[in-house]
């Protein structure tokens, strides 16, 4: 059986190297470059045809990236490769799953569209899953969702002594509570409010339980990361030294120190998205979701040919 053609979108190379040594996959070249206009020239450096070609592409930044994407895809089946198919480590447009003031456009349903279209299958980790019950509810396609935390539990593990595990707002428990019982961890979430883009205030549980134990800050997205210093905050006002802070995707848009600013944070991040927080490896069980997802695909293509 000819191995799969693992192409990384520009910025993807060094997770695509670690996936593709648990994969058994070779590692495809993509040129791409923008003409002064604007526009995106494409082309497959390497030959496609008959190959199963995966796209590798963390959609940090969307916009800019979209049009690449559905350049290669489109390219690839015309070139003749057997399937086409996305990781996507991180999946943005998740957050806007319904239309919370008229006139708005529910944009989670119209990228699910795009990418189910142009694709055979998706994996993806830890998709900020709100309204929505599974990645089915929206996309179309085969998808498998690999969680982060066993990885960030045994991180933690490795490195923490004595944790408790810190939701720093209700929608982070779904993580939270599942690192915490892979390492028989307790946990507690913060209870927060948002009033602008970086204007965020929380509220503290009873924690007096907790109180000779080091808190561990997990929660899904680091971008403006004003939740996560104000979690960190109102925990020191309680005697906790939350010095850790873990997320799985690092999009944080400022230099983290400059986010945290006097506070002595470490932040660590997975390596779903490049940042110099990359501390936690996903290319194995990205590598394992892969060959899962590859499997039923083609089972379930040879029944219907």
């Amino acid at each position: 059986m000819i191995s799969p053609l693992l192409v990384p979108l520009p910025g993807n190379g060094s997770l695509a190297a670690s996936i593709a040594g648990a994969l058994d996959a070779e590692i495809g070249v993509l040129d791409v470059h923008h003409f002064p206009d604007g526009e995106t020239y494409l082309r497959f450096a390497s030959d496609v045809a008959g190959r199963s070609v995966i796209l590798l592409c963390s959609l940090q930044q969307p916009d800019g990236l979209l049009m690449p994407l559905l350049l290669a895809a489109d390219t690839a089946r015309d070139l003749g490769a057997t399937e086409v198919a996305l990781v996507a480590p991180y999946l943005a447009y998740m957050r806007q799953d319904r239309r919370f003031r008229p006139g708005e456009a529910i944009s989670s349903r119209t990228f699910a569209q795009l990418l189910s279209g142009r694709f055979d299958w998706l994996v993806t980790v830890d998709p900020h899953l709100h309204r929505y019950a599974s990645l089915n509810a929206v996309y179309t396609i085969p998808s498998r969702v690999v969680h982060s935390a066993p990885s960030i539990a045994s991180w933690i593990a490795e490195n923490v002594d004595n944790p408790v595990i810190v939701g720093p707002d209700v929608e982070s428990e779904q993580w939270v509570a599942s690192v915490a019982r892979l390492i028989d961890a307790p946990y507690f979430v913060l209870i927060k409010s948002r009033t602008g883009d970086r204007e965020v205030s929380v509220t503290l549980p009873d924690i007096k339980t907790f109180a000779n134990r080091t808190a561990v800050l997990v929660d899904d997205i680091g971008s403006s990361g004003q939740t996560l210093v104000t979690a960190a905050r109102a925990l020191r006002s309680k005697g906790f030294e939350a010095n850790r802070c873990i997320v799985i995707h690092a999009l944080f848009d400022r230099d983290v120190r400059e986010i945290f600013g006097e506070q002595s944070v470490q932040i660590v991040s997975t390596d779903t998205v490049p940042h110099e927080t990359n501390a936690i490896r996903l290319g194995a069980v990205l590598a394992k979701a892969i060959e899962d997802v590859r499997a039923g695909f083609d089972r379930t293509h040879q029944t219907n040919q």
